[in-house]
């Protein structure tokens, strides 16, 4: 089967880079892609959608009709298409192809209202998704199977996400005239298109992390003889569940000091250290990574080569590689883009104390209510933040960026352009190079 994948090469702020290059769960998106689709195709072609900036275009489905029909004009076998911004795990996969091919018509994927893992956290700040009316009000999202080349007649797919509510937070009184228990609809098959910050993080943490821990203790439920074969390798390695290796895995020439505390279901790459007092629950960790004295982390995703001097704190954070967060710094649902460096003692709030409403940037641009009630801060590539910095909550930090604390600048309560570096005013800005500008910028050539 061949595989179009078509080219959207808007880039998602603060990185300055398209969605296909950013890291989902510590993997390229195209290469995550390439991996779940490696069982169904064997020749891909790429098609750039030509997409200009800001709002989608009107004419976006004439578009995709076009450059899909001239994609496989005169070819007559089973073919994938989909736009290169999609994240999506083997689970959802699995089960389309198996219904695609079953009704052996051309489909296209669909999301009922009824879905809420969809409708919570995949709709939010999106703008690749349109509407039909068909038998029930349904989100097409932009991927197709043809059985037999191309169709002008597409019929829409339902693949239910099979999301489950499971809690993350309690707000109590003092805090807010609205209180309780915060929720995310967790879904055991992961789609998301990624069109802004926040979809990494849903995509990471909730999709990646809760996710897993969802379908861990489904399949606990489900199957006794691996229920039993947990709790047997438990009892022969005199540990407790969650801390056995049928759930903790490891990867080769790792260090880990004997009162480090791992739960899982955690996975640890090659060449990692980590050292006394290190407590890790639910976490992705990369190769070559080196966790130090007293760090904690929870339901996060650590890229390859990062560093984390003592005491540092990731809750429900994204870090991709070669980032470094300094000793006793907090981050809390944040996503921190690769090469950056976060100083000791900084914090990333994620409570809005006088409001819930809180905005990000969506998918052309805008300014728009996220649907997250909690939410921490995005770091871009190569940024370098001073130490004692306070960071309101959803607010980012551009690509190249330079915040050096001052007593004018120790909290930031806005969003953080290039043009804002401290770097700038340096009489030398040559020493921090721009490596990420926006789409259409030039390089600095110092």
């Amino acid at each position: 089967m061949i595989k179009i994948i078509l080219k959207n090469e808007r880039y998602i702020e603060p990185f300055n880079e398209p969605a296909r290059d950013l890291r989902i769960q510590n993997k390229p998106l195209w290469l995550a892609q390439r991996d779940v689709l490696t069982p169904y195709t064997r020749q891909e072609v790429e098609i750039s959608l030509n997409l200009p900036e800001g709002e989608v275009p009107d004419d976006m489905e004439a578009r995709y009709a076009e450059k899909i029909g001239a994609a496989l004009n005169n070819f007559s076998g089973e073919a994938l298409v989909y736009q290169d911004n999609l994240f999506f795990d083997a689970y959802y996969m699995e089960e389309f192809m198996r219904q695609a091919r079953s009704g052996g018509k051309a489909v296209r994927a669909a999301f009922s209202v009824d879905d809420s893992a969809f409708r919570e956290h995949c709709l939010p700040l999106a703008t690749a998704v349109s509407y039909q009316h068909h038998s029930d009000y349904l989100h097409l999202a932009p991927l197709w199977y043809f059985p037999n080349g191309y169709s002008e007649k597409v019929e829409p797919l339902t693949v239910d996400l099979l999301s489950r509510e499971i809690g993350y937070y309690n707000i109590p009184t003092y805090m807010s005239q609205e209180w309780g228990d915060l929720v995310y609809q967790v879904p055991l098959r992961s789609f998301i298109a990624i069109e802004s910050w926040v979809h990494i993080f849903i995509a990471d943490c909730v999709f990646g992390m809760f996710g897993r821990g969802a379908r861990f203790e489904d399949r606990l439920d489900r199957d006794p003889f691996f229920k039993l074969g947990i709790l047997g390798r438990a009892l022969f390695e005199g540990k407790q569940v969650l801390e056995c290796s049928g759930v903790v895995e490891i990867g080769k020439n790792c260090v880990i000091d004997p009162s480090a505390i791992i739960h899982g279901p955690t996975k640890i790459g090659d060449n990692v250290t980590i050292n006394a007092g290190v407590v890790i629950e639910n976490c992705t960790i990369g190769d070559n990574v080196n966790i130090s004295q007293g760090c904690q982390m929870m339901l996060s995703v650590v890229g390859d080569g990062t560093f984390l001097p003592f005491r540092a704190a990731l809750f429900m954070t994204t870090l991709m590689d070669n980032a470094m967060v300094a000793q006793n710094t907090c981050l809390q649902m944040c996503v921190v883009g690769r090469d950056s460096f976060i100083g000791a003692g900084s914090t990333f709030t994620d409570f809005n104390l006088l409001s819930s409403a809180l905005k990000a940037v969506d998918g052309a641009g805008r300014l728009t209510l996220s649907n997250r009630p909690v939410l921490g801060g995005c770091v871009g590539h190569h940024v370098r933040i001073g130490a004692g910095m306070v960071i309101y909550p959803a607010r980012m930090i551009e690509s190249d960026v330079v915040l050096v604390p001052t007593n004018e600048r120790r909290v930031i309560t806005t969003n953080v352009m290039y043009e804002d570096s401290d770097h700038l005013k340096l009489p030398d800005p040559s020493i921090h190079q721009r490596r990420y500008p926006r789409r259409g910028d030039a390089v600095d050539e110092w």
